[in-house]
């Protein structure tokens, strides 16, 4: 997942208990809360940060697991990219029923 560590905010004003969720959350507890994340804002049509929970996805995505994960992650690649023009484009319920559908099936998968 990503990390960025120059936030201009620092862990100390932060809510502790958002801290502490976030810290202790696994890799795939991770990805939902991205996907949730970019879920409440594509419903705000907030297109900053609607883009920046796709990009951090793409920054996610692997492509030395073999070639299955290859393709996986190529076609994930694609479908973000396609998110992030239609966010662009203002086109925010198209990009919501994507997330959506990708959100529903990382937890099922994940489970």
């Amino acid at each position: 997942m990503y990390t960025n560590t120059n936030t201009s905010r620092s862990n100390s004003t932060m809510n502790p208990y958002l801290l502490n969720n976030i810290m202790d959350a696994t890799p795939a507890q991770l990805l939902i809360k991205v996907y949730d994340f970019a879920i409440v804002n594509c419903k705000k049509n907030e297109l900053s940060k609607t883009n920046a929970a796709i990009q951090t996805l793409i920054d996610a995505l692997r492509y030395d697991g073999g070639e299955e994960v290859k393709e996986v992650s190529i076609g994930l690649l694609r479908l973000y990219q396609y998110c992030q023009e239609q966010t662009r484009r203002g086109n925010f319920d198209s990009v919501l029923k994507i997330l959506t559908e990708l959100r529903e099936s990382w937890s099922v998968i994940l489970k």
